[in-house]
């Protein structure tokens, strides 16, 4: 995903130890689909799926906005060495103290529902990882390449845009 959008955004912010802006009080609602189960629902239904149907991709996994926050910072933390192992033997995660509530958008949804079991019952497709182990190898990839994560975020990216598309829309 383009660094914006909460999960990317979150892993690179914790990494930097910058703020997790939460809209609200973080009960926005999302499906949640690991990327590579996304694109084998997009080829199951190429090459399996009928013409001209629709076919809704989503992961039968939904959760709030401050719980998959917490799981970001829990796998972000322990994947850093940042967790802390107190003396009860609870761990610690220190950069909980990142999340940082601020004013919805206006108009932003409470809740966006995929309701994919007629890919699953037509055409037999399902998530093969359950969300903790598609959480972990997200945050493996985006802390395992950081430098795609910098240029994107540095402006570069956007310089290099412009620069070869610049008159040609």
């Amino acid at each position: 995903q383009f660094p914006e959008k909460l999960i990317p955004l979150f892993i690179n912010n914790i990494r930097h130890r910058k703020p997790l802006p939460v809209y609200g009080k973080g009960e926005n609602v999302r499906d949640w689909l690991y990327v590579v189960d996304h694109a084998r629902a997009i080829d199951t239904i190429f090459h399996h799926g009928r013409v001209a149907e629709t076919y809704n991709i989503g992961g039968f996994n939904e959760w709030k906005n401050i719980d998959i926050i917490k799981v970001l910072i829990k796998t972000v933390d322990d994947a850093l060495g940042r967790t802390v192992l107190k003396a009860d033997g609870t761990k610690e995660y220190p950069d909980m103290d990142l999340i940082t509530y601020v004013t919805d958008r206006a108009g932003h949804d409470l809740r966006y529902a995929i309701d994919s079991s007629k890919l699953q019952k037509e055409l037999g497709w399902e998530p093969s990882l359950q969300f903790e182990e598609g959480i972990e190898k997200t945050v493996r990839w985006y802390l395992d390449n950081p430098d795609w994560m910098d240029n994107v975020t540095s402006g570069d990216y956007q310089k290099y845009y412009e620069e070869m598309y610049n008159g040609r829309g």
